[in-house]
C-alpha cells in the first residue's frame, strides 16, 4: 500500500480559497422536525443574524442541546472567523479546563445553564434573521478543535480546518451513499451529540456539505427515536451508537421503514448487528474513526470482520499502533489501535497496545475479556480493565502485575455465577481479581467509558 501523500508545493504560494458554508439550492431542506422542513435559505439567514450578535473572541464553546441550534451556532461562529471548541464532555469541570486553556473564550448555549460557565451567551429563543449572499469562509480556516474522549487518558486537542472537513465529508458520502437511492435526500436522525466528532461529521457536516437533512433534536429513549424518525418523510438514516442500538433492539418500539443504521464510538458485536438488521429490516453499517482522524473505514458488521478504508485512506501497522494517511489529514496520524492489513488493503482491528495483557507468558486483550463478560446471559453491560497499581501480593512477589478488575451491570445474576461463566471462557490468569456489580456504568453521551470515571467507581465500591 502507498505510504506517502504527495504535497503540491505550487499550492503553498496560492492564496487561500474561499469555500461555501453549505451546498445546494436555497429551497432544499437542511433540517426538519415535527413542524416540517427548514430550508437552506432560512438556515443561512439565521446564521447571518446570529453571527452579527456574537462577541469578539477567538474561540467559542458550543453547548447547544438542540441539534439545529448547534448547527446555526457552529456556522455563525465560523462566519465570524472564530473557532468552535468541542470539549470531550459538557461537564462543568471539562468546560472550565478548556476555557482555561483558551483564555477569552465564551460559551454558546440554547438554555439556562447551572452552574453558568464563564462568558455564557444564551442564543435567543427566536433566532434573528439577516439577508445577504451565500456565506463563504477560507478553506484553511481553523473552524473547530475537537478533544479526544479521555477513555485512555487526558483529552487531547485536534484542530480541524474547513478544507479538511470538506474532504472528510466527501469521503463519508462515498462510504454511505449506496444506502439510499441515487439522487435521494437522506433524512438523518442522530442520537449522538453534535459536540462529538462522529456527531459533528454525520449530523452537522453531512447536512451542510453532503446534501442531507437532519432532525433538529437529539432523541435518547427508544420512543423518542421512533417519534423523530416518523418526522422524516423518506430515506431515514439512524445515526447512533451500540449502546442506543442495543436499547432499541431490546425494546418493543416499532420504527418506521429505515434506509440504514450507521453506528460508531464503541465496538459493535456481530450478534447485535445481525439482530438489529433482522429487527429493523435494513443494513447496519459500522464506521471506524477517531477525533484525530475523523471516519476512515466502514464495514457491514453482521457479515464482515474486516474494515474497508474510505477512498484515499491508507493504514500501516506499527509496533505501537497504526499510521493513518488520508487526503483530509495535513500529516499522517498515529492511532493507538493495532491492526492486521490484508493484501487488498482491508484490515482487522486487534485492540490497542494499552489493552494488551501479558501474564505468566500468556497474552490476552481487555477488549476480548470484555466481550466474554458481555456474552454471559443476564449481563446487561460491563467492562474489564486493569488497575493503575499492582496488587499488594504481587508487589511482595516482585511480579509487578497490575490487577485486573471488572464492573458489571447484571441485576438478575450474582457475582459467583458471573465468575463461574468467565472461568469457562477465559484463561484463569486473566480472571478479574475484583468483580463488582453496579447499577450503571459511567458512560458519556456517546456510550464511551472514561477511564478516570471507571477507576473512581471501582475505588468507591472497594472502600
Amino acid at each position: 500500500m502507498s505510504a506517502v501523500i504527495q504535497t503540491n508545493t505550487a499550492s503553498l504560494a496560492t492564496p487561500p480559497r474561499k469555500q461555501p458554508l453549505a451546498i445546494g439550492a436555497g429551497a432544499r431542506a437542511i433540517a426538519f422536525d415535527a413542524h416540517g422542513d427548514i430550508t437552506l435559505d432560512t438556515f443561512l439567514s439565521q446564521v447571518r443574524g446570529l453571527a452579527a450578535t456574537l462577541p469578539d473572541a477567538r474561540h467559542a464553546i458550543n453547548l447547544c442541546d438542540d441539534r439545529y441550534r448547534f448547527l446555526v451556532a457552529f456556522c455563525a461562529v465560523a462566519l465570524r472567523g472564530q473557532t468552535t471548541l468541542l470539549p470531550s464532555s459538557r461537564a462543568p469541570a471539562a468546560i472550565d479546563c478548556v476555557q482555561q486553556q483558551h483564555p477569552g473564550s465564551y460559551c454558546l448555549g440554547d438554555a439556562a445553564s447551572s452552574p453558568t460557565p464563564q462568558r455564557y451567551v444564551r442564543i435567543p429563543d427566536v433566532l434573528p434573521h439577516l439577508d445577504g449572499p451565500l456565506p463563504h469562509i477560507e478553506g484553511d480556516a481553523l473552524v473547530a478543535i475537537g478533544f479526544t474522549s479521555g477513555s485512555t487518558g487526558l483529552p487531547k486537542p485536534n484542530p480541524k480546518t474547513w478544507d479538511g472537513f470538506l474532504a472528510s465529508t466527501a469521503q463519508n458520502l462515498v462510504a454511505l451513499q449506496d444506502l439510499w437511492p441515487p439522487g435521494a435526500t437522506p433524512h438523518v436522525v442522530a442520537t449522538v451529540p453534535p459536540q462529538h466528532m462522529y456527531g459533528m461529521e454525520l449530523s452537522v457536516l453531512f447536512p451542510l456539505l453532503g446534501g442531507a437533512a437532519v432532525h433538529g433534536a437529539r432523541p435518547f429513549f427508544p420512543g423518542d427515536v421512533a417519534a423523530a424518525l416518523r418526522d422524516a418523510s423518506q430515506h431515514r438514516v439512524l445515526v447512533t451508537t451500540p449502546v442506543h442500538l442495543r436499547a432499541l433492539v431490546e425494546s418493543q418500539v416499532e420504527l418506521p421503514p429505515l434506509a440504514a443504521i450507521v453506528t460508531a464510538t464503541a465496538p459493535l458485536s456481530q450478534a447485535l448487528a445481525a439482530a438489529a438488521e433482522a429487527r429493523f429490516g435494513c443494513e447496519v453499517r459500522e464506521v471506524f474513526g477517531s477525533t484525530e482522524t475523523c471516519v476512515i473505514a466502514r464495514r457491514r458488521t453482521a457479515i464482515e470482520e474486516r474494515w474497508t478504508p474510505l477512498p484515499g485512506v491508507h493504514v500501516h501497522p506499527q509496533p505501537d499502533g497504526t499510521l493513518v494517511h488520508a487526503a483530509h489529514l495535513p500529516t499522517p496520524v498515529v492511532l493507538a489501535d493495532l491492526v492486521e492489513v490484508g493484501a487488498d488493503g482491508r484490515f482487522v482491528l486487534c485492540g490497542r497496545q494499552a489493552d494488551l495483557l501479558e501474564i505468566a507468558g500468556k497474552r490476552a486483550s481487555l477488549g476480548e475479556l470484555t466481550r466474554c463478560l458481555l456474552a454471559i446471559p443476564g449481563v446487561e453491560d460491563g467492562v474489564v480493565l486493569q488497575m493503575d497499581e499492582c496488587g499488594a501480593g504481587d508487589i511482595v512477589k516482585g511480579n509487578g502485575v497490575r490487577r485486573i478488575a471488572a464492573l458489571v451491570v447484571a441485576p438478575t445474576v450474582d457475582e459467583a455465577t458471573i465468575m463461574h461463566a468467565l472461568r469457562d471462557s477465559i484463561d484463569p490468569v486473566f480472571l478479574p481479581r475484583r468483580l463488582q456489580r453496579v447499577d450503571a456504568l459511567p458512560r458519556n453521551d456517546t456510550g464511551k467509558l472514561p477511564r478516570a470515571e471507571l477507576l473512581r467507581l471501582l475505588q468507591g465500591v472497594m472502600q
